[in-house]
């Protein structure tokens, strides 16, 4: 036994604030870690102590093994959280604080690196009894054999990059002559993210589910499961909405799945929390081992909601060489539970994240809210752009899923644009209502999900209203102050100059904007909303003014207006002249020069931000008049890169 007094958390953002918030409430004293991006970031704030351990890059900051364990040492830390990502499943970053007599609240070196490797794993999970999906995780790597054994597991095939996770490395093989091309891709990517270019092949299962079952194991060979949750809708292999428990698993195959994921962990001496994840074929009621996760999950919230556990206390609780405090018999399931992931990106845009500063955050009463940020906070292009994680509790998974629903209705996030209306399609499509959605279903109707809702004349009127001081005025500069004052509105938005035409008579604001019109009477304005009535009804807006920009959310969309009315010609009509930074980040390559000919949709430049390369293109058929950034410079959001003329 060996009681934890200070922890260290080796992480940032949302996870580090709620492992902040256990630790307090067992008394524990709390060191945040933090580099130069993030020495104002809320986890700092939130701590008892912070020390610096780097620059802005994860690589000198966050993975930097030496530096963390040296601010342990330095704040007189027992012991270590490494949430997850960064370092969680580093087999040596475990060994490293053992080495340093400093308790690493996970599990032990040795199970990270038994479960880390796709092949090993699964060689050992077929010799415990555990279901596979039938396939190949042999040593010869020979293309040859790799083509051979796809054919020999059949069609449609699954390519994984052996030592990794997350999606890299993976691809389907739907037919033969799919192969070869798919291998040298796959292993590419592979060398590329891991330093390891081994494949394994699995067969793939169509239609099926993602399922993981959730266990605990001490140091005294106790090991229970806490039940499963179902996170099938997912982007890119990347989880977007996930649940407790799956609404396609039936008690006894929760049984089944329990025992295995039992049987995974015993098989590799595992100890504290620990994911198992399956795949899960409802038509045959059959699941198969993909990989565990070696730490505590994004998604653990929605277990604790229906176990009404702490999974992170009990963490703590098994670093210290406690006996689990409860056996498989005592674990009791309640209600459902729904977790929505709130990022800072645009759907519409292939998903590409988006940088800068929060200027309104504010989150529903009623709901559990884990985040990492408050309005003022910034969303850099170092990290994942994760906002908060938002989690409703219900009787029946229909009552989660409304209160979900109205819980990111209500959900405030201005400054940057946020994926809340493509959350709120998800969980009032038809299929995934219904529990029917399977790890295909975005993909397969991603357009339909992710499509934008279009500027409208109503936000036109509000953003006349937010952009305008009391009385109004900022607005109408060299106009009649006599009755209703009409006057061109020109409104940046996005890659758009909006034209559009106002009109403000006392506290009735006229908008029209191509064909649609919009009048609305003003009833209330405050510094952070604008009550308001149309056609009969009374609605409200959230809004922030930075000076002549103006970020409203009207419902689920919130957008960023910036005033060009007044501004020169050529800058109010450069929006189709001009190729811009969709985010902050480093210029990886222009590939234009001065007086070069473009088409329409041709990649000029590539920008990287957050671990992503981004293709930047022209708006436009024409002749590149100025470059304004090289390569390897560091550009902030909206900076330009190109600048377009018409060909002559």
């Amino acid at each position: 036994m060996r009681p934890i007094r200070k922890v260290l958390i080796a992480n940032r953002g949302e996870i580090a604030v709620r492992i902040m918030r256990t630790a307090k409430a067992r008394g524990v004293s709390t060191v945040a870690v933090y580099s130069d991006a993030d020495a104002r970031a809320l986890h700092v704030r939130r701590a008892d102590e912070a020390v610096r351990i780097g620059p802005a890059e994860a690589s000198q900051s966050y993975l930097n093994i030496d530096a963390i364990i040296g601010a342990a040492k330095s704040a007189g830390a027992d012991a270590i959280h490494p949430g997850y990502g960064f370092l969680a499943e580093r087999a040596a970053f475990a060994a490293a604080c053992e080495e340093a007599d400093i308790v690493f609240i996970g599990p032990p070196a040795s199970a990270i690196a038994a479960m880390g490797d796709k092949a090993e794993s699964k060689r050992r999970m077929i010799a415990a009894g555990v279901p596979c999906i039938p396939g190949y995780q042999d040593e010869d790597q020979s293309e040859a054999r790799l083509i051979e054994e796809a054919k020999r597991i059949g069609f449609p095939a699954m390519l994984k990059a052996s030592a990794g996770g997350g999606g890299r490395g993976q691809r389907i093989v739907r037919k033969p002559d799919e192969l070869a091309d798919a291998i040298l891709s796959a292993r590419r990517e592979s060398l590329s993210a891991f330093g390891d270019s081994r494949l394994i092949i699995e067969r793939a299962i169509v239609g099926a589910r993602h399922v993981e079952a959730q266990v605990f194991a001490d140091a005294h060979g106790n090991i229970i499961h806490l039940g499963e949750r179902d996170c099938s809708l997912q982007r890119r292999r990347q989880k977007v909405i996930e649940e407790a428990p799956s609404p396609v698993v039936d008690a006894a195959t929760r049984e089944r799945m329990g025992a295995a994921a039992v049987e995974a962990a015993r098989a590799v001496g595992y100890r504290s929390a620990g994911t198992v994840e399956f795949l899960y074929d409802p038509a045959k009621r059959d699941f198969y081992f993909l990989e565990m996760n070696t730490r505590i999950q994004v998604e653990h919230p929605v277990t604790e909601a229906i176990t009404g556990l702490d999974l992170v206390s009990l963490q703590f609780d098994i670093a210290e060489g406690k006996t689990l405090p409860l056996t498989q018999a005592d674990v009791r399931f309640d209600g459902w539970a729904m977790e929505a992931r709130l990022y800072a990106e645009d759907p519409a845009k292939g998903f590409l994240p988006q940088t800068g500063r929060l200027s309104a955050v504010r989150f529903p009463e009623g709901v559990r809210v884990d985040t990492g940020v408050e309005t003022g906070d910034e969303v850099t292009s170092f990290y994942d752009p994760m906002i908060a994680k938002i989690v409703s509790h219900g009787a029946t998974r229909d009552e989660a899923r409304l209160k979900l629903a109205a819980a990111l209705e209500e959900t405030t996030i201005l400054g940057v644009t946020a994926n809340t209306p493509f959350l709120l399609s998800l969980l009032r499509d038809e299929t995934f209502a219904g529990g029917e959605a399977d790890t295909g279903h975005i993909e397969a109707n991603l357009e339909r999900l992710a499509a934008p809702a279009p500027v409208g004349a109503l936000e036109i009127a509000l953003a006349a209203a937010a952009l305008t001081d009391a009385p109004f005025g900022s607005l109408l500069a060299g106009w009649s102050s006599r009755g209703a004052a009409s006057f061109p509105l020109t409104l940046a938005h996005d890659d758009a100059v909006l034209k559009a035409q106002a009109s403000i008579d006392g506290a009735t604001i006229y908008a029209s904007l191509g064909e649609e019109t919009a009048t609305i009477a003003i009833l209330e304005k405050t510094e952070t909303s604008i009550r308001f009535r149309e056609n009969g009804a009374i609605r409200a807006a959230a809004y922030a003014r930075d000076g002549d920009a103006a970020d409203i959310r009207l419902g689920s969309v919130s957008r960023r207006f910036i005033d060009m009315t007044f501004a020169p010609a050529s800058e109010a009509g450069a929006g189709a002249d001009t190729v811009k930074a969709p985010m902050a980040g480093i210029v990886t390559g222009v590939g234009v020069e001065k007086g070069a000919r473009v088409s329409k949709g041709q990649t000029v430049a590539t920008i990287e931000a957050m671990k992503m390369e981004h293709r930047l293109a022209a708006p436009r058929d024409g002749v590149v008049a100025d470059v304004r950034a090289r390569q390897g410079e560091q550009v902030p959001i909206r900076a330009v890169i190109v600048v377009l003329e018409e060909a002559v």
